[in-house]
């Protein structure tokens, strides 16, 4: 069964939330500051964190960090918070996504299933190992390294690294990286993929800085670098 933590101080909100989860057959654990976050972070392992940024005590940019310097546990983020550069922001830090206050509930709702269809993704065992020059992707334990180095990335930074990877020579337009990783159909320019991928560069070019493995065609599209 899915095991979701819900953080959120507001306690209307987060009784909805649990509502939700288990409306859809998942199990709803809830938490109503960041203090309170982190003792169930550390007691077991997550599926999915519904976190808002506005906490008591310690707030949800810092519990981000947090679970981001642990791994890749999805988090969605919801919050009354909605101008671009905090979205932006909360995006490069990690997060897998971004609802504002007030959100529609079939719109979280498939928001929740979206990102927890992408976490559980499953592949062959033909295809569970790509490499493209010292960069290696395990698509089984959905591991990335750097010359042996293991690299934490998000889900969605993981699947379009996957995606470029699959098939190095090809070029892929914003648009073919939007719906493939997103599962959504792509409506026109926004900044989602280019700050996912501005992400995933610069965690690739922490791990090694003398190596470039992203290029971007310009007018086309994104592809692994030769």
């Amino acid at each position: 069964m899915v095991q979701m933590l819900i953080v959120e101080d507001d306690h209307d909100i987060n009784e909805l939330l649990n509502r939700i989860a288990k409306n859809n057959g998942y199990r709803a654990q809830p938490a109503y500051s960041g203090t309170e976050a982190l003792l169930y972070l550390e007691q077991k392992t997550w599926d999915l964190v519904i976190l808002d940024l506005m906490l008591p005590g310690l707030d949800g940019e810092k519990v981000l960090e947090k679970i981001r310097e642990k791994g890749n546990t999805p988090v969605i983020v919801i919050s009354a918070k909605t101008e671009k550069e905090t979205k932006v922001n909360t995006l490069r830090a990690g997060a897998d996504d971004y609802i504002t206050k007030p959100f529609d509930i079939d719109e979280a709702e498939a928001r929740i299933h979206s990102v927890l269809r992408r976490a559980k993704q499953t592949y062959t065992p033909s295809n569970q190992i790509l490499t493209h020059k010292d960069l290696s992707l395990n698509t089984e334990h959905q591991t990335v390294s750097i010359n042996g180095k293991e690299i934490s990335l998000t889900v969605r930074e993981f699947n379009i690294l996957k995606l470029l990877m699959s098939q190095p020579n090809k070029v892929f337009s914003k648009a073919n990286v939007y719906e493939s990783v997103w599962n959504e159909p792509y409506y026109g320019d926004d900044n989602t993929v280019n700050v996912h991928m501005s992400n995933l560069r610069h965690k690739l070019a922490r791990a090694n800085p003398n190596e470039e493995y992203i290029e971007t065609i310009w007018g086309m599209g994104y592809r692994m670098k030769s």
